[in-house]
């Protein structure tokens, strides 16, 4: 399942993007820390984006009110989705740099509102991501704070995201940075017992569309919700049998309130960024992966050339 790669080379603090670590302890820490930037990039005639929970943004309007150069945004539908906020910072970035002017942007995920182990996981390599995406890209600044309430090694595990790190107003290079790994991924868990196992290739997608409704039928999974999970299926599948050897396997079983289905093949993905950002018209490759971003809850993507690639579609079920 091979993809074009942007580049081979690690993310680095360079260029015009700097990724700044803010960890605080409660609200007011949070205030003084947020106030102060936005005032900062003010004072310098800089725009800022702030894209944090509800109630965080409540509290910034509150000391900070919307205008011509801070915008508040609505994170409602990319919060709890990590594979769609690249692609939602590039939207406004952009939207917000129309005037000419640098920006800065307040990034904060609803870390207590993480629903399993796996998107935990997966916000934490959005933040790594984040690095590469915007390494070649316009200057900007995003600050991201992190309430340290949360656990210790969640702290170190984000610290080794981000370049740099802000402490009593003063920000300065991460010495537990790593531009080379996001984080240690942990293998994937087994496949909760029972869960079913179909392998595909060439003329088996209808039928590995019934496999996927005979399971789902039975978790109370229908309609609206099942059709976007086969749609994202058939993307997947027809990868694999299009670069992944011809042919590749389809597990699925319920986990955390979750359908997932997995999908294996032998081929590799090249480029993490594949299905992080919009596709543009004259793009090769990377369209279906987008779309299972839009379409499931959460998608994991696990792939090394010795192994191949393990890709879980998440979809989330309600009782």
């Amino acid at each position: 399942m091979t993809s074009p790669s942007r580049s081979d080379s690690p993310p680095s603090a360079q260029a015009g993007y700097r990724h700044e670590l803010y960890p605080y302890a409660g609200r007011d820490e949070f205030l003084q820390g947020t106030v102060d930037f936005i005032q900062e990039a003010l004072a310098e005639g800089e725009a800022v984006v702030v894209a944090v929970p509800e109630a965080k943004a409540s509290l910034l309007r509150s000391e900070v009110p919307e205008d011509g150069a801070v915008r508040y945004v609505d994170t409602s539908a990319v919060a709890h989705h990590p594979g769609r906020l690249i692609g939602a910072w590039q939207e406004w970035i952009n939207e917000h740099a129309a005037g000419g002017r640098p920006v800065r942007g307040i990034g904060e995920s609803p870390w207590d509102e993480v629903r399993s182990h796996a998107q935990a996981e997966q916000l934490r390599y959005h933040e790594w991501l984040l690095n590469r995406a915007f390494a070649d890209g316009p200057a900007w600044w995003l600050l991201c704070p992190y309430d340290t309430a949360g656990e210790n090694t969640a702290l170190e595990q984000l610290a080794r995201c981000h370049p740099q790190i802000r402490s009593g107003g003063r920000n300065t290079p991460c010495t537990d940075y790593d531009p080379q790994a996001p984080f240690d991924f942990a293998p994937l868990n087994q496949p909760c017992d029972p869960y079913e196992e179909f392998i595909y290739a060439t003329g088996d997608l209808p039928a590995l569309r019934e496999k996927i409704s005979a399971c789902a039928e039975q978790l109370g999974l229908s309609g609206r919700r099942l059709r976007e999970l086969h749609l994202a299926a058939t993307e997947i599948a027809a990868n694999s049998i299009r670069h992944g050897g011809g042919h590749g396997t389809l597990r699925t079983w319920s986990e955390d309130h979750r359908l997932v289905c997995e999908f294996r093949d032998a081929g590799y993905i090249a480029d993490p960024l594949v299905g992080r950002h919009r596709p543009n018209s004259t793009q090769v490759g990377g369209r279906g992966l987008w779309l299972a971003h839009q379409l499931c809850d959460l998608v994991e993507v696990h792939s090394a050339p010795a192994t191949g690639t393990t890709i879980r579609l998440h979809t989330e079920l309600t009782y």
